[in-house]
């Protein structure tokens, strides 16, 4: 049985930053883990265990003062943006006990993206969150999709993103084809900001685009760049480069896109997915020559999303059977999914040696008399 299961030291995506609202209570479960998050007044956005230190009432079901405290909605606690408690009604003498002080969780705001560490808070300070410049870029026009809750395990969708032969048959007709399977593929590994990443690059010269591309890409046939990268287990790159033959050089003719994927795991059978278009703010599609590309594609993408929903979530169906001799078989193009599975492993293992350190008793030596 492959390790499906999560990473829980990661930055992971708690939602788009015109998610969180000002004084608005956010629930989250990252990792099994129940997580609150609020913006403050002051424009922060903070992080804290979802459940109150008195009776484990999910604070998320709450509600923000006017004086920016949280209070929690069973016996009136309230908390401030620190996590301490500052209030308990049932003491009128202003006695607060001192272990009423909420756990938080780290949390960074950066490019337009809202990151939480549910993992060792020691180990997020050796980590940056991935750039993702382009979705506050002013030469980019960025749109995104809502969150959605998706029945599988995140390395499914990890592992369907980096797998672009399966755009025939699944997406034949609209992204793909079955020349796209053919198409030679490279493989390229590294570290950036504490992040390891796997990432393919597939070239193609003189291809016939399939019919969405041709439709948000104005071009017919095209020299083509593409990649896949996994920045980090939170975070897919997708970024394609097209122009005519012979022109994928000339900056002003280069039609495409980036394509963030993010997936957020819940637990072992669910994640949420969100996904953000990236084009150029000046270009139109051939589509629909009234709206941006960017426009275009937000609005035929959700076609092609809803063909992976279905095939990840009859995949991890098939996990409630056991294994009985069945052993998955890698193809030629799997390279990257192999590599990627080898870092999952490796991180899980090394986490679960943590905890095992963490727990361990040592039984003191008796003095022999």
């Amino acid at each position: 049985m492959i390790p499906y299961h999560y990473i829980t030291n990661s930055w992971y995506v708690a939602g788009f930053s015109d998610e969180f609202k000002t004084n608005q209570l956010k629930g989250h479960k990252i990792c099994e883990k129940p997580i609150v998050t609020w913006r403050t007044s002051d424009g922060e956005v903070v992080a804290f265990d979802n459940r109150c230190m008195h009776k484990r009432m999910p604070l998320s079901e709450g509600r923000i003062m006017s004086d920016g405290t949280l209070e929690c909605a069973y016996h009136g606690l309230c908390y401030n943006s620190t996590g301490q408690c500052v209030a308990v009604p049932s003491h009128p003498d202003g006695n607060i006990p001192s272990k009423l002080q909420l756990k938080p969780f780290p949390i960074i705001e950066k490019h337009g993206l809202v990151w939480i560490w549910p993992g060792d808070p020691e180990k997020a300070e050796e980590v940056s969150p991935p750039e993702t410049p382009e979705i506050s870029s002013e030469l980019w026009e960025s749109i995104h999709s809502e969150p959605m809750e998706v029945k599988a395990n995140y390395l499914l969708l990890i592992e369907n993103l980096m797998d672009i032969s399966h755009f025939y048959p699944l997406h034949d007709g609209n992204i793909g084809d079955i020349d796209n399977s053919r198409i030679p593929i490279k493989l390229v590994e590294g570290e950036e900001n504490g992040n390891k990443f796997v990432k393919t690059v597939r070239i193609a010269e003189s291809y016939t685009q399939p019919p969405f591309l041709q439709d948000w890409f104005v071009y017919d046939t095209v020299d083509r760049d593409h990649s896949h990268c996994m920045v980090s287990p939170g975070l897919t790159r997708v970024e394609m480069r097209v122009a005519p033959p012979g022109q994928l050089d000339q900056d002003d003719i280069i039609r495409g896109y980036t394509l963030f994927h993010t997936h957020t795991p819940i637990d072992d059978k669910h994640h949420i997915w969100r996904w953000c278009v990236n084009c150029k703010a000046d270009h139109k599609s051939k589509g629909d020559p009234n709206i941006s590309a960017a426009s275009r594609v937000a609005q035929m993408f959700p076609e092609v999303v809803a063909q992976d929903l279905w095939a990840l979530e009859k995949q991890q169906e098939m996990f409630d059977f056991d294994d009985d001799e069945y052993m998955e078989v890698f193809l030629k193009p799997d390279k990257a999914l192999r590599r990627i599975r080898q870092l999952f492993s490796r991180a899980q293992q090394a986490e679960l040696q943590a905890i095992e350190q963490r727990h361990e008793t040592k039984v003191p030596l008796k003095a022999v008399n």
